[in-house]
């Protein structure tokens, strides 16, 4: 399978399926000497997991991360201090599959002849045949989507090192649009929501605040306590932080569950989907990211223009389309509407507007690049719906599946907001090499 993988000199594979032992992604590119926690994977990777909200599936996967490899067991010589520090080999990040019960195991087997409409079963049974991957839908599932967030993850932390920010938000679901926001309020909104998410997330406290799991502990030792969890998902969620919306609100200023600045569009979001979920149907919208702090000329003509390259998050199970900018909104334009003129004041040059999302030519302008991604409904409904029976082909009625999220839009944005920081990262450090010889 060779579409697993990505990037030139910041490099990531990812593997591992739904309902497999569990996930990995293996990172290359990194530079020595960054401290890295399992906790802080994780405090990304909890806002995209299921079962998190009204909004979310309930399947219950904690999606507790365990580095594996690419990080100094202790120091390289006494009284060093880098300890768990990145080595400069490839760091592999492990994501075991702890909600896999039998059951469920069995829910596929009994459908798995007749592809649900929408999702990628009857092409990846075409492509791979009897042995494809079926259960959970295996590689094609959401949940190969926490590689995406673990990995990017650690590029963000060093994109962060070089003054640069990504950030990603919802920008609409179900119709329902969030305004234009000063990029600004919009970093520190979702900071906020992480914070918020990350308080309030029951493994979050049980694991990592409570400290049964550190990185003064071995891999086996970590395998233990996750074999214990296992049986303890009910008991943990159980334990969950107790906070009203209001409570939410007052304390942080978010929305208790939509990661949307503008808290009057994320209440009405909620219920437009929730209106739509009633009738047994699912939700599409818009994830928007953000990216600030890039130097001007990041990216390269042609086959690997900037944007060309952020395209690529079609690779993202659910979004069907990718746009840099005002996007397919330039069809309205006149040239003359859609040029971003500029000025200098005080030594710099400045635009007066970003129609372009920050990349002209494939090349970085200096300017935030904005990316807007949407986000197909959920094929899987509560509503019956045709399909065929892939081995003989009869044409079959398929019954209405209740395990599912009313919309996806709700954990795309932080794949969205990760992924992005895998790509701005590959392109800086050749930006960087470029520059160096470039200036000799």
């Amino acid at each position: 399978m060779i579409g697993c993988h990505m990037g030139r000199i910041f490099q990531v594979t990812v593997a591992g399926g739904s309902y497999q032992d569990g996930l990995t992604a293996v990172i290359h590119g990194h530079p020595p000497g960054m401290l890295l926690s399992e906790q802080e994977i994780y405090g990304d990777m909890l806002l995209r997991k299921p079962g998190a909200d009204e909004l979310s599936s309930p399947r219950k996967e904690p999606d507790l991360p365990i580095i594996y490899t690419g990080l100094n067991a202790a120091d390289t010589v006494e009284g060093a201090g880098n300890k768990n520090h990145t080595n400069g080999t490839p760091l592999t990040i492990l994501i075991p599959n702890l909600d896999r019960h039998f059951i469920h195991i069995k829910q596929y087997q009994d459908t798995n002849r007749t592809p649900r409409p929408g999702h990628a079963s009857y092409a990846s049974f075409m492509k791979y045949g009897p042995d494809d991957d079926a259960i959970g839908a295996g590689i094609f599932s959401g949940r190969y989507t926490s590689t995406i967030v673990a990995a990017g993850y650690v590029a963000k932390k060093i994109l962060k090192k070089c003054g640069i920010e990504v950030f990603s938000y919802i920008k609409e679901i179900a119709g329902v649009s969030c305004p234009d926001i000063d990029h600004e309020k919009t970093l520190k909104y979702t900071e906020d929501y992480k914070k918020m998410r990350n308080d309030l997330d029951p493994f979050y406290q049980e694991i990592y605040v409570k400290n049964r799991i550190n990185m003064d502990m071995r891999f086996l030792e970590k395998i233990k306590v996750l074999a214990e969890v296992e049986n303890e998902i009910d008991a943990i969620r159980d334990k969950a932080p107790k906070a009203s919306a209001e409570e939410i609100k007052d304390k942080y200023g978010v929305h208790p569950i939509v990661n949307c600045p503008d808290i009057d569009a994320a209440d009405a979001m909620v219920e437009a989907c929730n209106k739509i979920t009633k009738t047994g149907d699912s939700s599409g919208g818009i994830v928007e990211v953000v990216v600030t702090g890039v130097p001007a000329g990041l990216g390269e003509p042609v086959f690997y223009k900037l944007d060309a390259e952020l395209g690529r998050m079609l690779g993202i199970g659910a979004v069907k389309g990718v746009e840099v900018g005002a996007g397919f909104a330039v069809k309205n334009m006149t040239g003359y509407e859609s040029n971003d003129q500029m000025h200098s004041e005080n030594g710099k040059v400045v635009f007066d507007s970003n129609h372009a999302g920050g990349i002209t030519g494939g090349l970085s302008t200096g300017q935030p690049i904005v990316v807007r991604l949407t986000v197909k409904p959920t094929p899987t409904i509560d509503r019956p719906q045709k399909t065929i029976d892939k081995y003989t082909l009869e044409n079959k009625d398929l019954e209405a599946i209740t395990r599912r999220d009313p919309t996806i839009t709700g954990r795309i944005w932080p794949v969205a907001e990760n992924y992005t920081a895998m790509v701005i990262l590959d392109h800086l450090i050749a930006h960087y090499g470029y520059q160096a010889i470039k200036d000799k």
